[in-house]
């Protein structure tokens, strides 16, 4: 039988509760990409300035809190392709977007014993959605480089993604970001028109 009461919309969170959730979640970043994703939620919670019992209301583990971060980083590439489509010409967008990659993967490697137990226990949507979106912002900006003539149009936007991803796997010279941001700018050079 139905219930006889309305379904409501859930609630949306407090302002002072959204705002600690975006300084928990900031303050995370910053501490799991200086320490890596094993730091633990005591000392998160110490260094965010809240109590255990806040960060765990809005993250009920380690896991759920390295999910976010990451789910962040995933929303920063996708909002960076709709930005960089209606600002920048097309060419100068995929530069733009392929620059952010690198700094997605140095963070995403930084992560990666962290995100591999995430896989394991497959408890991260966000992570098997994550090619959709990355393959998905990088064919349609070089699509739209291509339709303007200027990129060669047998140019495949995923291996561009992948010449940078070999560059930057398991590699940790101290300089790797600059030599994977030379790496975009002769990829760059490799895909324009005569």
């Amino acid at each position: 039988m139905p219930s006889p009461f309305p379904k409501t919309a859930p609630r949306k969170p407090r302002a002072d509760a959204a705002k600690n959730r975006a300084h928990i979640l900031a303050v995370a970043k910053e501490v799991f990409y200086r320490k890596g994703g094993e730091v633990s939620m005591d000392e998160i919670a110490k260094l965010a300035g809240v109590g255990p019992g806040t960060l765990y209301r809005h993250f009920a583990n380690r896991t759920a809190l390295l999910e976010a971060v990451y789910r962040i980083e995933l929303e920063k590439l996708a909002a960076a392709e709709r930005e960089f489509t209606e600002t920048l010409p097309p060419v100068e967008a995929v530069r733009a977007w392929m620059t952010l990659f690198v700094d997605y993967l140095a963070a995403k490697q930084i992560l990666a014993p962290a995100l591999s137990e995430m896989m394991a226990q497959e408890s991260c949507s966000v992570y098997s959605c994550a090619m959709d979106v990355i393959g998905g912002a990088i064919t349609r900006l070089v699509g739209r480089a291509i339709a303007s003539g200027e990129v060669r149009p047998d140019v495949n936007g995923m291996d561009l993604l992948w010449a940078l991803f070999g560059v930057l796997n398991g590699n940790t010279a101290p300089d790797l970001r600059e030599k994977a941001k030379r790496l975009v700018e002769i990829l760059i050079l490799g895909s324009r028109t005569a």
